[in-house]
């Protein structure tokens, strides 16, 4: 196992009226800014938060998917010129993301009137982010893990670009089921198709003697799909739900992933695709994944045959046999949600999706996987089987 150093300080209230003690962890003279998606408001779950907190309340309700950097710095003028001093999110991924980003562009003096260049801030250690603006959270769709991470992704111009800081993580989250109950179908597959991506990108490397992570992370992959069908076909399945929305918390905490190796080209190519196309975050994973574990099967031999045998029981077979029968179970299971996996689903020719190279190339993503050789070369492979 690899050295680490792990520390995650967000807290985490779960369960049924857990917003009930979202005012024991905001100030009582803070001002907040409430950030959101008009939906929110509109199916009455922000009233439901809000009732929870006597503190003075400014709102914002421009967040949308993929949150984009322009709207996102009208909200940092008004935390700057109302004095806000803590930031409520109220919604699924994009809303927290967008949160975060307001908290450290808000006040960080190197980055005033030059705040596009937090978006190229992915070291955890730049020393030029030394505040923030507390952040908390209210999870309204499990999928992302946002609620628990140093980790967000903003749009800018034709880019979604990733920011990581330890100054992003969330004070804390609350995370309710039943503010999930309303959620159209889609949206529930999507959020259970990126939790089982974030767990397998972390999981489906090579050995390194992770064992509890490994355990830990096929748990994670195995819940999920023994939960699927009741999330989607029982949607205030109480118990159902919390499973989901812990398994999407865990999925992308720092947990699985501290000490062993892990391989984020999935996403980073996804980014690309969800960029140049609209395809949404999460559907466009379940069409790179597979088909990166087809090319790169040699590669991660070891753990797809451990992934075949503990996440889908397939025991039978030649090497090559077992593995094949678990990128496509893999791929069935995504089918199942109602996802496509393939370009061709959507009309798509490899023409239509080779311009995602150019943008790999532009943003450096030349040197992905869990031992840095996933070139331009692979990465056209990849693209060639997702047809």
């Amino acid at each position: 196992m690899n050295n680490f150093d792990f520390c995650n300080p967000t807290r985490i209230l779960f369960g049924e009226g857990a917003a009930e003690n979202m005012a024991n962890y905001i100030s009582a003279e803070a001002k907040v800014l409430v950030v959101y998606d008009s939906i929110i408001e509109k199916i009455g779950t922000l009233d439901k938060v809000l009732a929870n907190i006597a503190n003075e309340v400014i709102k914002f309700d421009k967040i949308q998917s993929n949150p984009k950097f322009e709207i996102l710095m009208e909200a940092v003028e008004i935390v700057r010129r109302e004095n806000v001093t803590f930031i409520l999110a109220v919604g699924g991924g994009s809303t927290m993301d967008g949160a975060k980003f307001i908290s450290i562009a808000a006040h960080n003096e190197a980055f005033i009137g030059n705040e596009a260049e937090i978006l190229h801030v992915t070291p955890m250690t730049d020393e030029r982010i030394k505040q923030n603006i507390p952040v908390g959270t209210v999870v309204t769709l499990p999928a992302t893990g946002s609620e628990m991470n140093p980790h967000a992704v903003i749009s800018h111009g034709e880019d979604k670009l990733g920011i990581s800081s330890p100054f992003a993580y969330p004070a804390f989250s609350v995370l309710d089921p039943t503010y999930t109950f309303t959620l159209p179908q889609s949206q529930i597959a999507n959020g259970i198709a990126d939790s089982f991506i974030h767990t397998a990108e972390q999981y489906v490397t090579f050995p390194a003697e992770g064992r509890f992570q490994d355990r830990t992370a096929e748990g994670i992959m195995r819940t999920l799909v023994e939960v699927a069908q009741d999330n989607l076909e029982q949607p205030e399945n109480y118990d159902a739900r919390a499973n989901l929305m812990w398994c999407s918390t865990m999925a992308l905490n720092g947990l699985i992933g501290s000490g062993v190796p892990v391989d984020f080209a999935t996403h980073m190519i996804g980014h690309e695709v969800t960029s140049l196309f609209g395809i949404a975050h999460a559907p466009s994973l379940v069409i790179i994944m597979p088909a990166l574990w087809r090319v790169r099967k040699e590669q991660k031999a070891a753990k797809l045959l451990q992934y075949a045998e503990r996440v889908w029981d397939i025991t039978e077979g030649t090497d090559d046999e077992r593995i094949d029968a678990a990128i496509d179970k893999t791929e069935e299971f995504f089918r199942s949600l109602g996802l496509k996996t393939r370009f061709s689903d959507y009309g798509y020719t490899f023409k239509d999706v080779e311009p995602v190279l150019g943008l790999l190339e532009k943003h450096n993503m030349t040197a992905l996987s869990e031992t840095g050789d996933l070139d331009l070369t692979w990465s056209k492979r990849i693209l060639e089987t997702a047809m």
